[in-house]
């Protein structure tokens, strides 16, 4: 489409911007400005964002992905923290896009805690470039609330991205892998260098491709089959019948739940899937 009416960031714009709002990017509230057109045009074109989607952007910043998103989307729906961000970006999104301002909508709200209700439209799909430090849990909340949400991309940390899309015998599975499989395929889609950002962080980063599927048939809820997945994580190293003890009542107990579960009490929670939790879930002694 045209992105000919987009003026997106370049490393000298991001530093301007950041001047003018005097803006120190925060460790913590882990800001990596984008400062590479490339590879904002490439986060877009990998999200597979068409003209009839409403797009979800999380902590857009100083709006380098926005105005990638913005000539591809149908409406953009952007969730910030940081009052000033999000003043600034309706107004740069005027300056470099005129045509596509009406594309957008800046909600001030924690991503971590947005109800849908905050948005004002349903978002089909998710594309952002996520704080690290809260990456995984935003990904989730927003996924448990936002049913309308069929996918998207995300750019995390390499090792949250290698997390995220790890399956059961990986030594980096865990709950972040097992509760994103609940509502979600999860896949990495490819590397993200270091030199993208401003300031250069001193760790990589990955795209993690999302594309929503039910979660596993259960007559446990999904509370439920999370409690297990703690219970088992909480504890790696040992056996599902010692992990497993105190939410069952007692070792013996946690055996029997397994058993009936079909799954060897002598297992451990990263060599499970999300299937095999939710089955031990529903045999919790009562």
């Amino acid at each position: 489409m045209g992105s000919s009416i987009v003026s997106l960031l370049g490393p000298a714009d991001i530093r301007n911007l950041a001047d003018k709002l005097d803006l120190r990017p925060t460790k913590r509230l882990g800001q990596n400005f984008v400062i590479d057109g490339g590879t904002v045009r490439r986060i877009v074109r990998a999200a597979g964002v068409t003209p009839p989607d409403v797009v979800l952007e999380v902590g857009p910043g100083l709006g380098s992905l926005t105005l990638a998103l913005l000539p591809e989307a149908g409406h953009v729906v952007a969730v910030e923290i940081d009052p000033v961000l999000a003043g600034q970006l309706p107004v740069t999104v005027a300056e470099r896009a005129p045509a596509l301002a009406g594309r957008l909508t800046v909600v001030r709200a924690d991503a971590m805690r947005v109800r849908p209700e905050e948005l004002g439209r349903e978002p089909a799909a998710l594309v952002a470039n996520l704080p690290y430090n809260v990456a995984v849990p935003v990904v989730l909340h927003l996924l448990e609330v936002l049913p309308s949400l069929r996918g998207g991309l995300v750019m995390v940390q390499s090792e949250v991205a290698d997390r995220m899309a790890a399956g059961p015998g990986s030594k980096v599975y865990g709950i972040p892998s097992v509760k994103a499989a609940w509502y979600a395929d999860v896949r990495r889609a490819g590397p993200v260098g270091r030199t993208v950002f401003w300031p250069v962080p001193n760790v990589d980063s990955g795209l993690v491709a999302l594309t929503r599927r039910e979660p596993p048939p259960t007559s446990a809820t999904r509370e439920e089959v999370f409690q297990v997945v703690d219970a088992a994580f909480a504890q790696r190293r040992k056996t599902l019948r010692a992990a497993l003890a105190s939410w069952a009542g007692t070792p013996a107990a946690a055996e029997g739940a397994l058993r009936a579960a079909g799954v060897d009490p002598s297992r451990r929670g990263e060599q499970l899937t999300i299937e095999d939790f939710a089955r031990i879930a529903e045999h919790r002694p009562r």
